[in-house]
């Protein structure tokens, strides 16, 4: 008994000791680990921004010229080689031409025999004129005269006419290029029967300049207007960037040349035609293309990185750092893209410290303890 009793009260001590102990050590404990939480911020930046618009296009020769057949008739030789340069009047393909030249001597001769009835004709008249003023022949004998006269005429004429259609045929057996430029594949063969129904023997593109023909939309085309209004949309000097399938920016940039006069029912867009210089022929018709404009420049704009803002219902959200380190959750109007920022319409100020990562983590108004971006604290 007397052991129990001395034990209760050294028990009742050793409790009281252990309780201060271990509420020393929670308090302790809690006041090392509820810091303020680090997040990492930046200053929302102000510059002149250059807006960009990228479209979806292919290029197209500045002239590209179907070579047909203009007479029927059967191929006999092709004079070019396919894939190269030719210029303009070059021989491309000849057609038999001996049924041409035949036709054309045969209307030679039919305008031979018009000429001479024209002859006589010519010498009656002037024979029967005095003989009918001496009524040594009647009036009406001249007149017949002078009608033969016209009607040799006549036919005189529509004799040219045929030899000149005639030697125009035979000159068509000879199809020439029509402009300078790249000469296509060929399309028919030697023997092969071609007419002007057959279709294209090949085709000439001309490819320096070349086009580069690319769709927008009408709201785009209404933006456009809307920024450059009494022009076509696009304004003077704008320069166009040719980004090839391979993701290189093709060296020599292109300027405006056209806008379409109508909108395409079926699509809602309407096409603009760009054009790029091409001197060693690198650029070909038919080559898909991206096209790369920067259509306006937006003065002092507030930039943020993308990483900061934060989707809500259908919205963004971006946490801002006061001057006390609380953190606001703030909604913001967004509009351009620029690279891996994006540009603020509304909603925030020059200078303020934004949070670059991690704000649906944040609760509005909680302390934290800001710090630069790990890239920019590294450099």
């Amino acid at each position: 008994m007397h052991l129990i009793g001395w034990g209760r009260h050294t028990y009742v001590s050793v409790l009281c000791a252990l309780a201060s102990g271990i509420l020393g050590a929670c308090g302790k404990s809690g006041g090392e680990g509820a810091g303020p939480a680090e997040v990492q911020v930046v200053p929302v930046e102000r510059r002149d921004v250059p807006i960009a618009r990228e479209w979806i296009g292919t290029l197209d020769g500045f002239v590209d010229a179907q070579i047909r057949a203009q007479v029927s008739g059967y191929l006999v030789r092709q004079d070019y080689k396919e894939g190269f340069a030719v210029r303009r009047g070059d021989p491309i393909f000849e057609i038999d031409p001996r049924p041409f030249a035949a036709a054309l001597a045969q209307a030679q001769g039919l305008l031979g025999q018009a000429q001479a009835q024209l002859g006589k004709a010519s010498l009656d008249v002037e024979r029967y004129s005095p003989l009918a003023r001496d009524k040594a022949i009647s009036q009406e004998e001249l007149d017949d005269a002078v009608q033969a006269k016209q009607a040799a005429e006549a036919q005189v004429a529509s004799a040219q006419a045929a030899v000149d259609q005639a030697r125009l045929n035979l000159g068509f057996t000879h199809v020439v290029s029509p402009i300078d430029g790249i000469a296509g594949l060929v399309r028919a063969q030697i023997g092969d029967l071609v007419g002007p129904s057959t279709g294209a023997l090949t085709t000439v593109n001309t490819v320096d300049p070349i086009k580069a023909v690319f769709p927008i939309s009408e709201q785009a085309y209404l933006e456009l207007m809307a920024r450059n209004p009494g022009g076509d949309g696009i304004p003077e000097g704008t320069r166009f960037d040719l980004i090839l399938t391979d993701g290189s920016t093709y060296p020599r940039p292109g300027t405006f040349f056209a806008l379409d006069n109508q909108v395409d029912g079926n699509t809602g867009t309407l096409k603009v035609v760009a054009v790029f210089p091409n001197p060693d022929n690198l650029l070909r018709p038919g080559q898909y293309a991206r096209i790369r404009a920067v259509i306006d420049v937006r003065k002092g704009a507030l930039l943020v990185p993308l990483k900061a803002l934060s989707e809500l219902q259908g919205g963004y959200q971006i946490g801002v750092v006061d001057s006390g380190n609380h953190v606001h959750l703030l909604s913001v109007t967004t509009g351009e893209q620029v690279g891996s920022q994006m540009v603020v319409e509304s909603g925030l100020h020059p200078g303020d410290r934004v949070v670059v990562d991690g704000v649906q983590k944040l609760r509005d108004g909680a302390l934290v303890n800001p710090v630069p971006p790990v890239a920019e604290a590294s450099k």
